[in-house]
This record gives structure tokens, sequence and C-alpha cells, in this order.
């Protein structure tokens, strides 16, 4: 079994920080690519950063002047940074990760059960 463990969200204020982590537990013989993903209510889910193993990201256009993205790939966990938030950036953020259990498996894109960040004064 593979588990992604999401921690670190709350409620915050408007210009406020939060650091989210994910970290990857279980049988796991590689992760390729971890990132994050949103879904606000009512809307549908969105991507928000992805990363690399080598420590390549693509960040959305909409926080991309706010967010960061990093990993410890020793650890198996994903952080995501977000600065200056905004009641835009209120939703359940979730964490996925391209995870090979063993060298024989092909990847498998596994979830975690998601946190909710919630920005208002």
């Amino acid at each position: 079994q593979v588990q992604l463990v999401e921690s670190g969200g709350g409620l915050v204020q408007p210009g406020g920080s939060l650091r989210l982590s994910c970290a990857a537990s279980g049988s796991i013989f590689r992760i390729n690519d971890m990132g994050w993903y949103r879904q606000a209510p009512g809307k549908e889910r969105e991507l928000v950063a992805t990363i690399t193993v080598e420590g390549s990201t693509n960040i959305a256009d909409s926080v991309k002047d706010r967010f960061t993205v990093s990993r410890d790939n020793a650890k198996k966990t994903v952080f995501l940074q977000m600065n200056s938030l905004n009641s835009e950036d209120t939703a359940v953020y979730y964490c996925n990760a391209d995870i090979k259990r063993v060298s024989w498996m092909r990847m498998s894109t596994y979830w975690g059960q998601g946190t909710q960040v919630t920005v208002s004064s």
C-alpha cells in the first residue's frame, strides 16, 4: 500500500502564508513527479504546481508569483509554500505523486486525502 498524507492546511488571513507538506509512505520503489492540485467549492480540480525528481517545476500562472514547490527526495516529501494568500486561494489542496511500487510494476498516480486551506479575515 502507498499513502500520501498532507498537512499544514488551515485558516489564514488575507496576505498571510502557509506551508503544505505531503509525505509518501508504504511500499515504494521509485517516485517520479510530485505535485499539488486544488479544488474550490463548485469548481473543477486544477493544477497548482508540479516538480520532477531533478527539481524542475511547473507552477500555474495564477499563483506563480506567490507559490513555490519543493521536495525532499530522501524523505519522499513534497512542499508547497504559499505566500500573499487571498480569498481565491481558498480550496481543498491535494497532493499527488507518480509512484512505482516495485521495479517491475508500471508507474501509477496516487492522491492524498486533501487538506483545507481557508483564506478569510
